[in-house]
């Protein structure tokens, strides 16, 4: 079974932000974002899961797990570091509530991916999460 994570997104103001930031901090190579904490339901997370983006409350991309990896911080404190696929998946705007940390994202909770062809910028992000909200995709 799979299992997704769910992450606040500080910082940027949208996808692009997101991917411009990870080219230039990380080049051509994957994206790591490093967390305190390490999956307990790692497993599941390396069976097909995604970092699903929360951009200014509303979940707005999602990015591959590729994988997980230790790493230890110049504190001497072990954290994990989750690579992810370079390759963001737009996915409809669903609101969140702000949350510290991730939260684990069961695969029937996730926000269906953007149908091909649409993008954040054909219609304003908040209308979409409106329409989300009230069952219109």
């Amino acid at each position: 079974m799979t299992v997704h994570l769910l992450k606040l997104c500080v910082g940027a103001d949208g996808v692009e932000d997101l991917l411009a930031w990870q080219v230039e901090r990380f080049g051509a190579g994957p994206a790591v974002h490093v967390t305190r904490m390490w999956p307990k339901r790692e497993e599941e997370i390396l069976a097909g899961g995604s970092l699903y983006w929360v951009f200014r409350s509303l979940v707005l991309a999602r990015q591959r797990v590729l994988r997980l990896d230790r790493r230890i911080g110049d504190d001497g404190i072990v954290r994990c570091a989750i690579s992810l696929d370079r390759a963001a998946v737009r996915v409809a705007p669903v609101p969140r509530r702000p949350f510290q940390g991730w939260r684990y994202l069961s695969p029937e909770d996730a926000p269906p991916d953007l149908e091909a062809g649409v993008a954040e910028g054909d219609l304003p992000t908040r209308l979409l999460a409106e329409l989300a909200e009230i069952g219109v995709r």
